[in-house]
């Protein structure tokens, strides 16, 4: 028998391939067969999914230096947990554009004169922000997760502390990235289901995002209080920065295919 994934010779009762790790799979897939994988992966009480998600709240650093330092089978992996998050706010996104739409509206008044601008026909941008969180809400995270790998990168480079480089940074940011998504989806769709308006929900989660950065960044870099705030704050700078001229560069890109198209 060979491993179905690098073809390396395997025994008959090897269950995981000693060269790539690979799970050995006899089976057929089935309805059984697949509903267990589900199980096994995010359904369980002891899956790996729920150990990330809670160990990222009790022990951020265990997570991501395990990562990091090559522990890849005790917690969810960093691209597949993140992509579970992007799931989670793809479900949120289609809830809130199908059965709460009026969670979008900030007041009767300021809805109306929204909606007139951006029935303009001089005004091609009317509708941008309703297109980037609807239609390109995946790719809006995507795109940010590199940028925030890069805030903290260089403030902690700055300052000397050179331990991880900007690709172990990228990891930290993704799994931290992936757990605030997560969180925002869920409650973001519980709120929305007792009424409360999306702006609200989002006002309300913001400041513990980033509470939650602040905490990642002490538990993993094991500085003191004081240190870990200054890079905090650096951190949250670069990022701002690098955000507005990412939405800057958006803008004149958007300008320039309009013009194109006249």
């Amino acid at each position: 028998m060979n491993c179905k994934n690098c073809n390396k010779a395997l025994e008959d009762t090897q269950k995981y391939c000693d060269e790539c790790g690979a799970k050995v799979i006899q089976n057929r897939l089935t309805p059984k067969v697949i509903a267990n994988q589900v199980n096994e992966q995010f359904l369980s009480i002891d899956n790996k999914f729920f150990k990330t998600f809670i160990d990222l709240f009790k022990k951020p650093e265990d997570v991501i230096i395990s990562y990091i330092n090559g522990t890849r089978k005790k917690y969810i992996d960093v691209l597949q947990y993140f992509a579970v998050s992007l799931t989670l706010a793809g479900i949120q996104v289609f809830l809130m554009t199908t059965f709460f739409k009026e969670a979008f509206e900030f007041s009767s008044e300021l809805s109306g004169n929204m909606q007139s601008i951006a029935n303009k026909e001089n005004n091609p941008y009317g509708n941008v922000m309703y297109d980037m969180f609807t239609k390109y809400q995946g790719l809006v995270y995507i795109l940010t997760v590199p940028l925030s790998a890069v805030g903290s990168w260089l403030s902690y480079y700055i300052s000397g502390e050179r331990k991880y480089n900007y690709t172990e940074h990228l990891i930290l940011n993704l799994y931290y990235s992936a757990q605030i998504i997560i969180i925002t989806a869920v409650f973001s769709i519980l709120f929305l289901l007792l009424g409360l308006n999306y702006l609200i929900v989002s006002t309300i989660l913001t400041l513990p995002t980033f509470l939650f950065l602040f905490y990642v960044l002490k538990r993993v870099f094991k500085e003191s209080f004081l240190n870990t705030l200054a890079k905090f704050i650096l951190t949250l700078v670069i990022y701002m920065t690098l955000l507005i001229l990412l939405f800057v560069l958006i803008a004149i890109v958007l300008v320039v295919i309009t013009l194109a198209n006249k």
